[in-house]
């Protein structure tokens, strides 16, 4: 959704509590040299004329050679992994037709609009907060849900802004992000063996054969809730409800008395202050800068069926665009350069992402990167990394090496949550202080390499869940069976994703101290 981006104009310089300046383990930085600082500046020079013209750049022409054999269908030609087998095809016919008939969800503009803001993230000129739900689901669906992960998300954004002083490109992992990738097929329960849950846009989460079996009308139902979801997000963005001036109004009732929740007020109560001195100034408290924000929304390009549904041309350009979400990545099980979800990311127009694990050779890595990005177009492609902080330190900067060497441009996000996954009796948790680790790890490789880190990328909610361990809310393990909602993997809950803010925030002025960030000039 095209909206006013939420401006920092005048907030940058002000000072922030002491906390963000120093990151939260309390480790010196080590100073960066002047050498790698010009590299990075270099880097940035070659590119950035792309990033700050008014008109977004197309991802590549119509006529660009590596379309000369793709079509949205062309997928089909290829193996597809992680796609469910419906027992009624003629069901899945009538599903996908309907889905035909529908509306795009998102327009091409606003992809184009995205990807000129992740080509500033990787220029160190803004950052990207993705967040959301693990999967989306049919029966915790409700307006005041959207509502509290949509202010979370604010509120985080408003941290890193004034802390990092930096914008921040919002991203939720919203309206779409239903389908789930898994190890198994099957889960085994009590000897019972049944079909593994692949998220409510394919079966139910109920431990029954029934539930189980893919229903092909919860497609449509999917199409519908997401519709409503960007419904409900566009008029939060655009009705007031994320202007500047609210910045002590979004405060969640259950947070008032957490610590979190009492340095985002001081920080809020900063932020207040400033507004009011740019008021007496003479920029109007109803100017969009001020009343109006910029939110997208993403989800793993997973389930071909529905996503070809939903892949329209653009009038203007003749590209085509997955109109499911404005940024699609791919994930980790899926991302095999002769099979079918690389062979369709490719030709869509959007702005994309692919998921790495510890196990992708760098020299891989730049040939998915060629692929998905032949004309090394700032802000087409993303790189996020999941492999846990002793892993992402040890294998990380080989893959960023091999991609400076290449001459790419991508946008490096950290995803610190698929990497830390373990079990806690019946429970599957995350422990507060290993997500922590890895994006330290990840701040740490970038500013010893001197290259940009560009994002970060959390499963989170705005809920009062108790499903990640740890973290200032101090969440144990005897405390899961309390509020463990999620129907895949745990998240952070809304306390827990707002410290994570505020050590970015840390680790964002740093940047910008040493040069790598640029902070926006008015």
């Amino acid at each position: 959704m095209i909206l006013s981006q939420v401006g920092t104009v005048g907030l940058n310089r002000l000072s922030l509590r002491e906390q963000f300046c120093n990151t939260a383990s309390g480790h010196a930085c080590k100073s960066r040299s002047a050498r790698r600082v010009t590299l990075a500046s270099q880097r940035h020079g070659d590119y950035v004329n792309a990033v700050s013209a008014e008109a977004p750049v197309l991802p590549f022409t119509k006529d660009a050679e590596h379309l000369e054999k793709w079509s949205k269908s062309s997928w089909r030609k290829r193996k597809a992994h992680q796609q469910p087998e419906y027992p009624e095809q003629e069901r899945l016919v009538e599903a996908i037709t309907e889905i035909n008939r529908m509306p795009p969800l998102v327009f091409a503009g606003e992809c184009r609009t995205l990807q000129a803001r992740l080509a500033k993230c990787a220029a160190g000129e803004s950052f990207m907060l993705t967040g959301g739900d693990c999967a989306e689901s049919f029966s915790q669906f409700s307006a005041d849900r959207i509502r509290d992960a949509f202010r979370v998300m604010l509120q985080m954004s408003v941290v890193m802004m004034f802390g990092g002083g930096v914008p921040v490109v919002k991203v939720g992992r919203m309206a779409g992000q239903f389908a789930k990738p898994r190890s198994s097929g099957s889960e085994t329960i009590d000897g019972v063996s049944l079909p593994s849950y692949r998220g409510d846009i394919i079966n139910g989460p109920e431990f029954t054969e029934k539930a189980r079996v893919p229903d092909p009308s919860r497609l449509v139902k999917a199409y519908n809730q997401s519709a409503a979801t960007l419904n409900l997000l566009r008029g939060f963005s655009t009705g007031g409800y994320a202007g500047l001036a609210r910045v002590t109004q979004w405060n969640l009732d259950f947070m008032d008395n957490s610590d979190e929740g009492k340095a985002y007020l001081d920080v809020a109560q900063r932020v207040k202050e400033a507004i009011q001195f740019m008021n007496a100034s003479g920029l109007s408290a109803n100017h969009p800068i001020m009343t109006e924000t910029e939110f997208f929304v993403s989800h793993e390009c997973l389930l071909m069926d529905y996503e070809e549904a939903l892949t329209r041309q653009d009038s203007t350009t003749g590209l085509w665009y997955d109109c499911s979400g404005h940024f699609l990545w791919c994930g980790e099980r899926t991302r095999q350069l002769d099979a079918a979800h690389v062979e369709f990311m490719r030709g869509i127009g959007n702005p994309i992402g692919v998921k790495v694990s510890d196990k992708m050779d760098p020299n891989d890595l730049v040939t998915m990167i060629h692929s998905f990005n032949p004309e090394n177009t700032p802000g087409r492609l993303a790189v996020i990394v999941r492999m846990g902080q002793e892993k992402l330190r040890a294998k990380l900067p080989a893959l960023v090496q091999a991609v400076e060497r290449a001459g790419q441009t991508v946008t490096w996000i950290c995803d610190p949550m698929h990497g830390n996954t373990e079990s806690c009796g019946t429970y599957k948790t995350r422990r507060y202080e290993n997500i922590r680790a890895e994006v330290e790890a990840f701040f740490d490789v970038h500013e010893e390499l001197g290259t940009v880190p560009g994002g970060i990328h959390l499963e989170m909610t705005g809920d009062n869940v108790t499903e990640c361990i740890g973290g200032g809310a101090s969440i144990e393990e005897t405390d899961l069976s309390s509020r463990y909602h999620t129907h895949c993997d745990p998240r952070l809950n809304a306390e827990q994703a707002l410290e994570m803010s505020f050590y970015v925030a840390s680790r964002l002025r740093k940047l910008c101290s040493s040069g790598v960030c640029k902070v926006p000039q008015s």
